[in-house]
């Protein structure tokens, strides 16, 4: 078994500078062909009289500053998600990856011989594949904090949010806008396409069309000589809408100067982005994108966690952070049921999800999540939410 295992991680092709998009409203997904770590379908049995035995699986230890952040982040957010639960208590063990596949499956077997009964973390696609695979035979799984979809399956769930959970979101409220007929500019990348095919699948499910697609090449010249096309795309097909996959780091900023400049009035065609739009702050003053949309946590619920961990900590929360408190909610609210089985995937896929610090989520039995979010639109260069994020499943949003 350990040949297939090996065979099977060989077919992940290297992987681009570590990023985690969404998370971050940058949108440059790393996303890799990875394979699924074997469907177990279950998960081991816990002692609800005993602390909670959790391994967290963080990226310290590399030459990267940035994940020593990143690690620090991701702890003090799980021990501050520990600290509010109710009648339940958690072992947590941190265990660190260096952000390398080869050492995250190497702790993930380490802490499940220590008694780990999940394991949350790690954060990196293709750790959270190696680590999901490392313990698959075991019977534990993993919350990894990746946003890929294409590890999660088997024993290994995405936390992160994801490029369909947010074209979902704003392709339906769209729709319920009269905004159906819908152009899809996107990042010629790996990140691109796969943004083009979440919005392409949304537009879909919604009963809307797909009026044209365009794309440029990555570089500020690229973009520039791509404008003409994409304009003339833009008024012919009658697009009511165009959805950009780029990020606030990349062609948007470009894209929001140049399309206006060729004709393509903004306040005719709804300019609705795959991205957070207000990641940095300075993007919500670009004239292009004022009436445009995007999604986001419920800005409430994740403004209160923000002003606790900078009460906490000292210092403010990386972006990723709320992954783990929201891994940790999950865990206490199933191992406050009583049951043995509370980390079984049924109990992990719960119809009814769980609370955390950036709204209601639930993960899907394919290994993929759900997230609640609101629709905003950048007025007068701030952001005012027009839709809501649903607090519960079921209702309006979903």
């Amino acid at each position: 078994m350990f040949a297939v295992f090996r065979a099977c991680r060989k077919r992940l092709p290297p992987v681009r500078p570590r990023v985690l998009a969404s998370v971050l409203g940058l949108g440059a997904l790393a996303l890799v062909a990875a394979c699924q770590p074997g469907g177990i379908g279950g998960g081991p049995s816990i002692d609800g009289s005993k602390p909670v035995p959790v391994a967290l699986l963080v990226p310290g230890g590399s030459a990267n500053a940035g994940d020593q952040v990143l690690a620090r982040s991701l702890e003090n957010a799980a021990r501050l998600a520990i600290s509010d639960l109710k009648g339940v208590k958690v072992d947590l063990r941190v265990y660190q990856t260096a952000g390398n596949p080869d050492i995250a499956a190497k702790v993930a077997a380490e802490a499940v011989s220590d008694g780990a009964k999940i394991i949350l973390g790690p954060l990196y696609a293709q750790s959270a594949n190696a680590a999901g695979l490392a313990v698959a035979r075991r019977g534990v799984n993993v919350l990894s904090f990746s946003n890929n979809p294409q590890i999660a399956g088997g024993n290994v769930f995405v936390l992160g949010p994801t490029f369909e959970n947010t074209a979902d979101r704003l392709v339906r409220y769209a729709a319920t806008q009269g905004r159906t007929n819908v152009m899809i500019v996107h990042d010629p990348d790996v990140a691109g396409q796969a943004g083009r095919a979440a919005i392409a699948s949304a537009v879909a499910r919604s009963g809307g069309s797909v009026a044209a697609t365009g794309s440029y090449e990555l570089s500020q010249n690229g973009v520039v000589q791509a404008i003409p096309d994409l304009a003339r795309k833009a008024r012919g097909s009658g697009a009511s809408a165009i959805f950009f996959t780029a990020s606030t780091a990349g062609a948007l900023p470009l894209l929001a100067q140049l399309l206006p400049e060729n004709s393509v009035d903004p306040a005719k065609v709804q300019f609705i982005g795959l991205t957070r739009w207000d990641i940095p702050p300075s993007t919500l003053a670009l004239p292009g994108l004022q009436g445009g949309w995007f999604a986001l946590p419920d800005p409430g619920v994740s403004d209160r966690f923000e002003r606790r961990y900078t009460a906490a900590y000292g210092e403010p929360a990386h972006p990723a952070a709320g992954l783990a408190y929201d891994g940790i909610a999950a865990i206490g609210a199933l191992a406050s049921q009583g049951r043995s089985d509370a980390l079984s995937v049924s109990g992990l896929t719960q119809p009814s999800g769980f609370v955390g610090v950036n709204g209601v989520f639930r993960l899907r039995t394919d290994g993929t999540n759900e997230r609640a979010l609101a629709v905003a639109e950048i007025r007068d260069n701030q952001v005012t939410v027009i839709d809501p994020a649903p607090r519960n499943f079921g209702g309006a949003g979903f």
